[in-house]
């Protein structure tokens, strides 16, 4: 079993709270615009780090972290990316080959906006973690918890912190 942390969009900023909440994680996992070095440098002292960057990143993020990341966790195959959109409306930079080889675990960023829901055409769990960061028109940051066993998702958690408090 892995517990993993799942957080995108932090744009250069890394709530405190964000190390309590991952605490009992094995792995930290980062859907996209990381927005600095020094975000990518404490997750990685922090716990292993799997990340992708995002459209917001510039070259020292992007020479590190690729576009698109796939990879086995225990047995279920995981695709990271940034932009990806969503069951029913994916975008068009992963359509075609979400639909030729679909993953059990599809996780990006970019919206800003937290949901989990599954692809039932796909047979497929999404995640979108929403935003961990600062900037953006979200109100609320989030951030995900959840375990992988085997090839089993569960035990989803959601962390919820205001925006000003992380000021």
């Amino acid at each position: 079993m892995k517990q993993i942390g799942l957080l995108s969009d932090t744009h250069g900023h890394l709530h405190p709270k964000v190390f309590e909440f991952f605490a009992d994680c094995d792995e930290v996992w980062h859907a996209g615009d990381i927005g600095g070095n020094n975000v990518a440098e404490e997750l990685s002292k922090f716990k292993p780090f799997k990340a992708v960057y995002g459209n917001i990143d510039g070259q020292s993020i992007r020479s590190v972290y690729p576009k698109d990341l796939r990879f086995y966790c225990e047995k279920v195959d995981v695709w990271i990316t940034h932009i990806g959109g969503y069951p029913g409306k994916y975008d068009k930079l992963v359509k075609d080959e979400i639909h030729a080889n679909p993953p059990k675990l599809f996780i990006c960023g970019h919206s800003h906006i937290l949901k989990v829901m599954p692809d039932k055409k796909l047979n497929l769990l999404f995640m979108n973690p929403g935003a961990a960061g600062i900037s953006g028109f979200h109100k609320v940051i989030t951030l995900l918890k959840f375990c992988i066993t085997e090839n089993k998702i569960h035990d989803l958690k959601v962390m919820e912190l205001p925006k000003a408090s992380s000021l």
